[in-house]
């Protein structure tokens, strides 16, 4: 499997033009295969998205290494991501950032989730089972946010618990067809920046 995720890594990311090094080295590093259900183990490394149960899926490795990148981690940040999933962006981010607080609404993918990550090794992720689009105030703010699920606008809250000088990606739309990537900054007064990057589509966020 490690020589699938190497090529993974070489015709996927860096020649779609994924360049930075530390994300690179994270997606070598952790074994998608072992985020996956296990029929579809077998196509873990191809170019696409996979069920993972619960109506959700893991997301293309691609479209997990550009939002990985857009955002811009630095070592000492504390990142809150909304929609844990299987847990394989969680171990990416984990793999770049101080601590990671995953919330996930599905109480099977969040039980399941976090039980696969602290069997891999994973010591720097709290998994919380809650509604994501009320973020997770507990340990806010937060210098990075990653949204991997679209609700139809951005939730205050998660404005609320950026941080100054944070960066949040989330995709927003009101369908599955209309959905585009959104890179937010909040400025050192607190004024909010909303960009729009590529077209995307990911599973509702579920409330």
């Amino acid at each position: 499997m490690k020589q699938q995720r190497l090529q993974m890594v070489q015709k996927q990311l860096v020649d779609r033009g994924i360049a930075d090094v530390r994300v690179l080295d994270a997606l070598k590093t952790v074994p998608r295969h072992k985020f996956i259900p296990e029929p579809f183990r077998d196509v873990a490394y191809t170019d696409g998205p996979l069920p993972i149960g619960h109506n959700q899926t893991i997301s293309q490795p691609y479209i997990v290494a550009f939002m990985t990148e857009l955002l811009n981690i630095e070592s000492h940040h504390t990142i809150l991501e909304i929609g844990t999933g299987c847990g394989y962006q969680t171990a990416i981010l984990s793999c770049l950032a101080k601590k990671i607080i995953s919330v996930e609404v599905v109480p099977e993918l969040s039980e399941s989730s976090m039980n696969r990550l602290s069997s891999l090794g994973y010591k720097n992720i709290e998994v919380h089972c809650s509604d994501g689009s009320q973020g997770w105030e507990q340990n806010a703010p937060y210098q990075r946010i990653m949204v991997t699920a679209s609700p139809k606008s951005i939730p205050e809250a998660l404005l609320d618990q950026l941080d100054i000088d944070g960066r949040m990606i989330i995709p927003v739309g009101k369908s599955v067809f209309s959905q585009e990537l959104k890179i937010v900054t909040k400025n050192k007064k607190g004024h909010i920046d909303i960009r729009p990057s590529l077209p995307v589509r990911f599973v509702p966020l579920v409330t």
